[in-house]
């Protein structure tokens, strides 16, 4: 492990002992909840088991052929895909090619609740992309922009081991605000914010109680 890995993994190992508000603004139209999710963390797992019995982990490829390495899947009434044609949202899990499996009702509860503590009433996602993050694994600084609302907000809700996520500007090049994620964590953003580039940290090594090895990553949108 280098050094900039291990100063990055006690960062991490102590956040959960400072002290956390119940709403963190980390910018305009960007609200962290702290912990949001811990008391349901056991629950919303459960529901997904169904979900990734009908629609397994997989690693898609972008659209120039690179493996991601992070695993995800999907639930609701359609799943993000990424293959040779590009990024799109699709009704069909390419792999079954059966419908992807409805979103439990837990986590459509969970992702309204968030949105509208976060100021964001009336949030209906009918997308949930569920990753699987594995050590090692990271995601690029991009934006969620192949939705057709784009005046809905994005939930993002973290479970398992902790991770540094990188929230950054309108613009690639804009610098990234760097947040420490704990298990249950909550990131909602919209309005102003809404297609800001971020983005995750190569994941530390480590074990959870819920989670093993990995941290899991619910992403809710509006698609359609």
């Amino acid at each position: 492990m280098t050094t900039r890995a291990r100063l990055r993994r006690q960062d991490l190992l102590t956040q959960p002992l400072l002290p956390r508000a119940a709403l963190e603004r980390i910018a305009a139209d960007v609200v962290l909840l702290p912990a949001a999710a811990s008391a349901a963390a056991a629950a919303l797992l459960a529901a997904l088991d169904p979900v990734i019995a009908a629609a397994p982990w997989r690693h898609m490829t972008t659209p120039g052929g690179a493996r991601m390495s992070v695993a995800m899947t999907n639930c609701g009434q359609v799943g993000w895909v990424s293959d040779r044609r590009g990024y799109r949202y699709d009704a069909i899990d390419p792999d079954s090619g059966r419908a992807w499996p409805r979103m439990p009702e837990a986590l459509r509860a969970l992702a309204t609740h968030a949105a509208a503590t976060a100021g964001f009433d009336g949030f209906e996602p009918d997308a949930c992309l569920v990753n699987r993050y594995a050590p090692g694994t990271r995601l690029s600084l991009h934006q969620d922009r192949n939705e057709r609302d784009l005046a809905a907000p994005v939930v993002s809700v973290s479970l398992g081991l902790p991770a540094m996520f990188l929230f950054g500007g309108l613009r690639r090049a804009d610098p990234s605000q760097r947040i420490a994620l704990q298990s249950g964590d909550v990131v909602v953003w919209g309005g102003s914010q809404r297609l800001a580039f971020h983005g995750v940290m190569p994941l530390a090594d480590g074990e959870h109680a819920l989670t093993g090895p990995y941290r899991i990553n619910l992403t809710f949108r509006k698609a359609l």
